[in-house]
């Protein structure tokens, strides 16, 4: 912030776009470690898709229709891959600013206020979701797996789960009191990436799991994008983005009320 900034207030947009500046003035020595969590999806891609896929076949698809099993598996790790992105960032990033740090106190001192703060890191979170997607989403259309123009419509749609997850993951940073804590948060991201019908339909749960991966939020993220690139979308894809956007609303408000709580008492 020049002393001019200092002064005169900044409008919320550009607030918030100062915390977005700051990242990726961070991170431009570093940059290789924004696309690190692009491969981990890319691998099981290569390994299970292919690897696996070779053995399966085709599983029925999203209107009950049989697909290859990499058109298959390939939306829901897209799905995975921009929820990698977000909510790492906004988890373990977010903690070492607060705990740390203690960058956002220095920040307050600016026009910059708790909203400001939250935005911007939450914009950033996606912004590395968005990016892991776009790789992933190149890396679908040069392998001729995706069987539908609707697949372009994935790209927002990748860029809503990543909304998301980065709103939800701000929000549990802020509870966080130690680096060990994120270990209970992989027991819950782990198993929701295996059994969230990423790599095999729901119908092969029975009825009582069905409805409990139903409830978790990365199963809508796969469904939403599983739908839109096998050209498959109607009331389910509804349903999807209406959960997708409420928990993001939901996370986002939550993060700015625990902020308030933790940097102006």
């Amino acid at each position: 912030m020049t002393v001019l900034e200092r002064l005169i207030p900044l409008d919320p947009p550009t607030r918030a776009g100062r915390l977005v500046e700051r990242n990726l003035l961070v991170y431009r020595r570093t940059w290789m470690v924004l696309f690190s969590g692009f491969f981990e999806p890319l691998f099981y891609l290569l390994g299970i898709g292919f690897g696996i896929g070779a053995l399966v076949g085709s599983v029925p698809g999203p209107d009950g229709h049989p697909v290859p099993y990499q058109v298959f598996v390939a939306p829901a790790l897209l799905a995975s891959s921009a929820m990698n992105g977000a909510i790492y960032d906004s988890t373990t990033n977010v903690f070492f600013k607060l705990k740390y740090a203690h960058t956002y106190e220095a920040i307050l001192t600016t026009p910059v206020g708790i909203a400001d703060v939250a935005v911007g890191e939450i914009a950033w979170a996606l912004i590395r979701g968005t990016l892991y997607a776009v790789g992933f989403m190149t890396v679908m259309l040069v392998l001729g797996l995706v069987r539908s123009p609707a697949w372009l419509l994935a790209f927002p749609g990748a860029m809503l789960i990543g909304l998301a997850f980065a709103s939800v993951g701000m929000s549990i940073s802020t509870w966080v009191r130690s680096w060990s804590d994120f270990d209970r948060l992989q027991l819950v991201l782990l198993p929701m990436f295996l059994f969230s019908a990423t790599f095999y339909p729901l119908s092969a749960y029975p009825p009582i799991l069905q409805l409990v991966v139903q409830l978790t939020p990365l199963y809508h993220g796969v469904d939403l994008l599983r739908g839109l690139t096998t050209g498959v979308v109607g009331l389910p894809q509804l349903v999807d983005v209406a959960y997708l956007a409420g928990m993001a609303l939901l996370g986002l408000a939550v993060v700015s009320r625990r902020l308030e709580h933790l940097l102006l008492r």
